[in-house]
């Protein structure tokens, strides 16, 4: 049984995982802390973790370790109780055992890589912020995201929105049909949204046409979310058709660069990004933030600024409050920060309440 302080990730994780919908990821999170050795250089590893174990997600990359070799056909034994075919028992357990005994080094190494779901549901919450921009300033939107991974949020138009209720936003037969469950004081669906522009940067960004880039990407979706992989794998096929590829730069530097670019009137820049402020360091988060100020104050009625963004708020909810992530935007002229509302982490559901943040 491993010990040490970054343990207590899986534990935290599982809940997630539960929360989330996907029971088979829970139970690797349950039982990896039994099954690994702590003398392997694995177990070594996580007991001696140098960061914060939550704020690296842990747990999910040994889990995204495990389902890369499963995927690239390296460890036949886990592929045959992995689903589709789960078996949540003794042989999963027995095949994990052995999986982490033969590619002890390798998953060892695999560690030093973050999660890049690039979950491209988000895009459901994302597109209400970016109704609101558009309906407020009634510009086209330049879109710049951060830690954007494939790029694959960067294409909102792109796609088919259910959105319960029978609100929908799109056109029919869109390469992919994204599940957004809307709730509360909705967007404006009527708003004409205009895309300008797109880029984005990350510092280990994904090529959508690299077979083994692709994979990789793949294997942070939890491998029982099978219409997860189905809408991912849609997406990259989508960006690996297009030009767009995204730049390899820290977020700060890119940033600093984009907002200095000249912006065209009658077009409001946007700076998005989701579920990734959690993994810069306190010094990048207050450069960002200063930079975004500063840009404000040179905005104009015709060069508006936006920064839209879907991250964990530090609140995991209260009993009976679904587990979820903060809608927020801030729009110059003006610099109002608002929290439009939550979101589910993947996607799922948004439910907007449009308050002043304090």
């Amino acid at each position: 049984m491993l010990k040490g302080k970054a343990v207590g990730n899986f534990a935290t994780q599982e809940k997630s995982c539960e929360d989330l919908g996907s029971p088979f990821t829970a139970h690797l999170c349950r039982c990896l802390p039994e099954l690994i050795d702590p003398q392997s250089r694995l177990g070594r590893l996580i007991a001696d973790w140098p960061g914060d174990a939550d704020s690296d997600a842990l747990a999910l990359r040994l889990c995204g370790a495990l389902h890369f070799l499963v995927r690239a056909g390296m460890a036949p034994e886990l592929s045959a109780v992995y689903p589709p075919d789960a078996d949540m028992g003794r042989p999963l357990d027995a095949a994990l055992g052995a999986t982490l005994t033969r590619h002890d080094v390798t998953i060892a190494e695999a560690l030093a890589s973050p999660p890049q779901t690039n979950e491209v549901s988000r895009s459901g919450p994302l597109l209400g912020l970016l109704l609101h921009i558009a309906d407020a300033t009634g510009a086209a939107l330049e879109l710049n995201e951060i830690g954007a991974s494939a790029g694959l949020n960067l294409w909102p138009d792109r796609w088919r929105y259910e959105l319960g209720d029978g609100n929908s936003w799109g056109v029919r037969g869109a390469p992919a049909t994204l599940e957004c469950r809307w709730e509360g004081s909705l967007p404006p669906l009527e708003a004409q949204m205009r895309i300008a522009a797109r880029a984005g940067c990350d510092l280990a960004p994904i090529d959508p046409s690299d077979p083994a880039a692709r994979m990789r990407m793949l294997s942070f979706i939890w491998p029982d979310q099978v219409a997860r992989l189905e809408r991912a794998e849609a997406a990259l096929a989508l960006a690996a058709a297009s030009s767009l590829r995204i730049e390899c730069a820290s977020a700060e530097e890119w940033l600093e660069a984009r907002l200095a670019r000249p912006q065209p009137e009658g077009t409001a820049r946007v700076v998005m990004h989701s579920i990734m402020w959690q993994y810069l360091p306190v010094g990048m988060q207050d450069r960002i933030s200063w930079l975004m100020a500063e840009a404000g104050t040179r905005t104009t009625l015709d060069r508006p600024l936006a920064w839209a963004r879907l991250e964990r708020s530090g609140k995991r909810g209260g009993p009976g409050e679904r587990l979820g992530a903060a809608l927020t935007l801030t729009l110059w002229p003006g610099g109002e920060e608002r929290l439009m509302g939550r979101a589910d982490f993947h996607g799922r559901w948004a439910e907007w309440n449009d308050t002043t943040a304090t």
